[in-house]
């Protein structure tokens, strides 16, 4: 099988694989070659492979997956890197993808509470306008 992980800046993984496992929201899950054509969005995570018999990995920040012709696997995600040592991913990459996944919520959050404020003032000043017949 072929592996592509891309981002939007980079190829990070372009290669031949024999095997890999990735998971998304439904939990970890394999292809091999033959798989299913098969489309799913990744969880931050670990990507694994094994080439001759030889484990790689891969840090994504989400993203989404999908195998075609059964013998082409993609990745394409927002971050990824790439190594040979799964503690370092596992604590250092994937903690900061984590984390910004986390402030990116709060981002989002605290934007959607000032558009319902500027809402909510808009909506007050139309009904205070509309009593004092300003918009007759």
């Amino acid at each position: 099988m072929r592996l592509r992980i891309v981002t939007p800046l980079s190829v990070v993984v372009d290669g031949a694989v024999d095997s890999l496992r990735a998971e998304d929201a439904s939990g970890s899950f394999g292809i091999r070659p033959g798989h299913a054509p098969f489309l799913t969005a990744l969880a931050v995570s670990i990507v694994s492979w094994k080439t001759a018999g030889v484990e790689r990995f891969c840090a994504v920040r989400g993203g989404v997956l999908s195998v075609t012709g059964g013998t082409d696997v993609a990745v394409a995600t927002r971050e990824a890197v790439a190594g040979d040592d799964l503690a370092t991913l596992d604590s250092e990459v994937l903690a900061r993808f984590r984390s910004d996944v986390n402030e990116e919520r709060v981002e989002h959050v605290e934007t959607m509470r000032l558009q319902l404020h500027a809402i909510r003032r808009m909506i007050s000043r139309l009904h205070a306008g509309a009593d004092t017949g300003q918009f007759r």
